[in-house]
């Protein structure tokens, strides 16, 4: 099994995942591109001690952004859109 650090990359955080967040509990991870789905539960839960009920996964492809001269290929991700147990929540900033 990989390490939790192998497998949550960054936490996601836009104005539609906190929107999403707030409405129906989901928040949203940059995740390794191997990982799993089981792999990125036991991950968020031993990380953040909460219980997870879904998870949703999607590998956004990466885009060709242009130069004067060339052009660039940005590399691939996956995000998974996490929901929790009804009145657990993550706190990113505490704190602040």
């Amino acid at each position: 099994m990989a390490a939790i650090n192998d497998v949550i990359i960054k936490p996601l955080i836009t104005e539609k995942i906190s929107a999403d967040s707030d409405a129906h509990n989901r928040y949203g991870f940059v995740v390794s591109l191997k990982a799993n789905k089981n792999q990125i539960k036991n991950a968020v839960e031993s990380f953040y001690d909460v219980k997870v009920v879904a998870i949703r996964t999607a590998v956004i492809p990466g885009k060709t952004k242009r130069t004067s001269k060339s052009s660039k290929k940005l590399s691939s991700y996956k995000k998974a859109l996490v929901q929790l147990a009804q009145g657990q929540k993550i706190e990113f900033f505490k704190g602040i």
